[in-house]
């Protein structure tokens, strides 16, 4: 199998490696490892870059949408404080797997590790 690109392995859990869809193990978490090439996902750090993504851009989307809407329809203010913290949660849990998957096949196309600093002097 060939692997696959980001955005692939985010819609689908596809592992960076191979490609099987063994990303998972629930929801959100990340499994610990490839059950088809062996792949340690624990070895890559996603951290809380995904949801900070996610954070700032449905954030936008939702304020532009809310002003949108309150300039056009003009509704009452209930229907502001009913709507967009159910659309705001909706978007950023249901598109949180797509990022940790896309993140974590950028680290691993990208051989990323952590930072570490090199002694000079022997």
């Amino acid at each position: 199998m060939t692997p696959p690109k980001p955005l692939q392995a985010g819609l689908g859990g596809l592992c960076p490696k191979c490609g099987a869809r063994t990303l998972f193990d629930g929801l959100i978490k990340f499994a610990s490892r490839c059950r088809v090439c062996g792949l340690d996902y624990t070895a890559f750090n996603v951290g809380d870059g995904a949801a900070a993504f996610l954070i700032l851009i449905v954030g936008a989307l939702v304020t532009g949408l809310a002003l949108w809407l309150e300039l056009s329809v003009s509704p009452p203010f209930w229907v502001h404080l009913l709507l967009w913290p159910i659309v705001t949660l909706a978007l950023v849990v249901g598109l949180l797997r797509v990022a940790k998957g896309m993140l974590i096949t950028l680290e691993y196309k990208n051989a990323a590790r952590e930072g570490r600093i090199v002694d000079s002097e022997p």
